[in-house]
């Protein structure tokens, strides 16, 4: 079974936890996850299966949206809901304008400094081993991009906002921020992913489904996308039959000039490589067939 299924992850497992059930009751050797959700958060979880995993580094590197709650007025050490209460302290009256102004300055590129409550590596270590054994190091501030923050809807002390970034941005860090901005504090709430690359909730299998479905393959098969599907972002490159067997051998083939990364595709449509032009000819990041 070679494909990646997107599942619509329910609150409370971890993303591990999913890709653990998702292999049992599907029976396959080899999965993983692209893009871990936090255990509160819900929404789109893309999987890979089978040969898809050699492709889930090109996946994880899609841009994220979300619906986001924010309670502001509450800090927490984990910077949302599952967290121990920190700080309180009193809400401002909101108005619209304020929280617009407040929201200004999280969009578009900027430096974000991620959670220690995440699975970010400092020194070898995840820094939420450090965070659980007490530690809080300092961490590297990441060059992230909110292409879109749309404030949804807000009440004395919660907000509603619609989140559109790029990878490795944390909504947690964001609330957190947030609230520090408006000068009272605040935690997220809750989270609710709805796209992740080129994949979206309406792809999305609920994972309270897949038991059922898991007893007959065939009604799986409909629901997995393709390899070359999943990397649908990539611009397409086609070659001839006699092109493909040079692909498959790693033999770097002319190109005509094409930015970034290109979806390597043979005669019949399926996926071969994925590449980059340099010089006017393929360089493989990765050879499938």
């Amino acid at each position: 079974m070679d494909g990646v299924l997107v599942i619509d992850k329910p609150s409370g497992p971890t993303s591990f936890d999913v890709v653990r059930q998702v292999r049992a009751l599907l029976k396959v050797k080899k999965a993983g996850h692209t893009g871990t959700l936090d255990p509160m958060a819900t929404g789109v979880l893309p999987l890979c299966l089978g040969d898809a995993t050699k492709v889930a580094g090109f996946i994880t590197e899609g841009d994220k949206a979300y619906e986001a709650t924010v309670r502001l007025g509450v800090e927490t050490d984990t910077q949302d809901a599952q967290g121990k209460v920190m700080a309180e302290a009193p809400v401002p009256p909101l108005t619209s304008a304020m929280l617009e102004t407040a929201l200004a300055s999280f969009r578009g590129t900027f430096e974000q400094v991620p959670p220690m409550f995440s699975a970010v590596k400092v020194d070898g270590k995840r820094l939420y081993e450090l965070a659980r054994a007490g530690e809080e190091v300092e961490r590297a501030s990441r060059q992230v991009t909110v292409y879109e923050l749309v404030l949804r809807d807000f009440s004395a002390n919660t907000l509603r906002l619609s989140v559109r970034c790029s990878k490795g941005f944390f909504v947690r860090t964001l609330a957190y921020d947030l609230g520090r901005a408006l000068g009272c504090g605040a935690h997220l709430e809750a989270l609710r992913r709805t796209m992740s690359g080129p994949f979206t909730l309406s792809q999305a299998l609920p994972l309270s489904e897949l038991p059922k479905l898991a007893q007959d393959r065939a009604a799986i098969t409909p629901r997995l996308l393709s390899v070359s599907e999943a990397l649908s972002n990539l611009p397409p490159l086609r070659v001839s039959a006699a092109e493909a067997a040079r692909v498959t051998h790693g033999v770097p083939l002319e190109a005509p000039p094409m930015p970034g990364r290109v979806r390597v595709l043979g005669p019949d449509d399926k996926l071969l490589a994925v590449a980059e032009v340099v010089r006017g000819r393929l360089s493989y990041l990765r050879v499938l067939a």
